[in-house]
Order: structure tokens, then C-alpha cells, then sequence
């Protein structure tokens, strides 16, 4: 049976896939933050994932005003990278597994979670830029690409509670598809960051720690955040670590760490990234 075997949480800042095309990696800004990927890079090349569901927000590429899914799951055989106002990113198209996204969209939904299903979307930095990041420079993506986006950019945006319980589902799911795959989920986004406003700039890096140390271990308390926290410690766009629950709940009850990094800053974003286990 498939299963999920590793989770990474990592942030999307559209600045990284900048610098990776530009091939700016190395220098004395970016060289820092690039460096804490090394080691992941090296992991997945031996981890050798069949699929990864990545966890990401769509920046009105896909949706806009006019559609606003809070749950989306991907069901298609490929993905465009977006055009974001720059043209589309010259990074290879992604390439879905829509036998599992199907499983996995009946499984959620017949667990009452109300999933929008996707079959055609050009997808943006909030899932490139983190392929990128874990793969590097390649002619295509080395794995298959469940695209689950969440609604983190206009408010109501789902709970942490409601987050870290979807990701116990997709655990479910993914264990009860019947073809062997090895199978990483990704969270993505954040860390602590505002991008306008007064407080425009804001990055709270013992907040964000705190964060980090509590995906590691046994401890579900990161599921109980309420959104003002997130709002008042972290910035307006800092809500969008509640996609990171999502990876975090489909590891189970407990989680080994495997590597962590943190860079501050990276334009005005805190850059976090860790990569778990599940701990039997």
C-alpha cells in the first residue's frame, strides 16, 4: 500500500525562484539560505519519493476573487507554471498522479471534508519555488505532484485544528491506496512576515521558533493556535503556517526531526524549513 513516509515544511517566497533562475544562489545574500537546503537536496535524492502532496496558497493565479475554495485538491496529469505578472517561471511543468488525487479527494470527502476537485490550473511560486528549492536545477521534476491549495489569502481561512485534522485524513487515504508508493507531503508558506501596513516588515523570529520545535515530538498544541495569534505574533501573511499543520497531521501521533533550518531575512520574510518522520 502507498505511504507517508517524510514531511517537509518549507517557505515559498517567490524572491527564491528569482534567485535560483537567475542563478543568484551562491552569492552573499541568497548564498545563506541556500545552503540550508543542501542537506534536503542530498536526503531526497536517496529518500526517492513517487509522489509529493504539496501543501500550498495560490497567489490569484488559479483563483480569485470569484472563486475561493478553502480546500482544493488537484486532480489533473500536469500543471503549467503561472505567468505572475513576469511570465511563467522556465522550470519543467508538473506532472499530477490523478489516480491518487482521485482516492484521496473521495476518501476526504466521504469524511465529510468538502474539497473543491481541480482537474485544470496553472500553478504559481507557492509550488514551484518549493520544488525548486528540494530539487534544484533539473529538466523535469523528479516525482509526481498532488497540488492541494488552501485559502489562506482572504479570510475566513480554515483553523489550525481544521488543518492538522485534514492531514490525519489524507494519512488515512494515502494508507488505504492500494499501489505501493512512497509518498512525502509538503507544507508550505510563511514564516512570520507582513507585507503592508504599518507593521509591513514584521518578522517575529522567537515566535517562529517556537513553531518549529513544536512540529517536532508528540505534542499537538500548534493545532489549538487561534488565528489572532497568528495575526498579532506573525503578520498577515504569517496565517499561512497553518498549512504546515496539514503536513504536521498527517505524520500521526509523533515525529522525528531530520534536519531544520531558519534564515532571516530573505527580502522582509523569515525563511523556515524543517523536514520530519513519522516517529512510530
Amino acid at each position: 500500500m502507498a505511504r507517508i513516509t517524510a514531511g517537509v515544511g518549507s517557505s515559498h517566497v517567490p524572491l527564491l525562484g528569482v534567485a535560483h533562475d537567475q542563478k543568484k544562489d551562491r552569492d552573499a545574500y541568497f548564498g545563506p539560505i541556500f545552503t540550508g537546503f543542501d542537506w534536503t537536496r542530498a536526503w531526497e535524492k536517496a529518500a526517492k519519493p513517487d509522489v509529493v502532496i504539496l501543501v500550498y496558497n495560490d497567489h490569484a493565479s488559479a483563483f480569485d476573487m470569484k472563486f475561493i475554495p478553502t480546500f482544493a485538491i488537484g486532480c489533473g496529469e500536469r500543471y503549467q507554471p503561472a505567468d505572475e505578472g513576469w511570465g511563467p517561471r522556465q522550470v519543467p511543468q508538473v506532472i499530477g498522479h490523478p489516480d491518487l488525487a482521485w482516492h484521496i479527494a473521495q476518501s476526504l470527502i466521504l469524511e465529510e471534508f468538502d474539497m473543491t476537485i481541480i482537474n485544470e490550473m496553472d500553478v504559481d511560486h507557492g509550488l514551484t519555488v518549493p520544488l525548486s528549492m528540494m530539487f534544484g536545477d533539473v529538466a523535469e521534476w523528479p516525482v509526481r505532484v498532488v497540488p492541494l491549495a488552501v485559502n489562506v489569502v482572504t479570510y475566513p481561512p480554515p483553523s489550525g485544528n481544521r488543518c492538522w485534522a485534514l492531514g490525519e485524513a489524507i494519512a488515512r487515504a494515502v494508507a488505504s491506496f492500494p499501489e505501493d508508493l512512497n509518498v512525502q507531503i509538503w507544507g508550505t508558506g510563511g514564516m512570520s512576515h507582513q507585507l503592508q501596513g504599518p507593521r509591513a516588515g514584521l518578522i517575529n523570529q522567537e515566535w517562529d521558533n517556537r513553531f518549529l520545535n513544536g512540529l517536532v515530538g508528540g505534542s499537538d498544541h500548534l493545532r489549538h493556535i487561534p488565528h489572532i495569534e497568528y495575526l498579532r505574533e506573525t503578520g498577515s501573511e504569517g496565517i499561512e503556517m497553518v498549512m504546515w499543520l496539514i503536513m504536521r497531521g498527517a505524520l500521526g501521533p509523533s515525529t522525528r526531526l531530520l534536519h531544520r533550518h531558519y534564515h532571516v531575512p530573505c527580502s522582509n520574510t523569515a525563511i523556515g524549513h524543517i523536514v520530519l518522520e513519522p516517529n512510530p
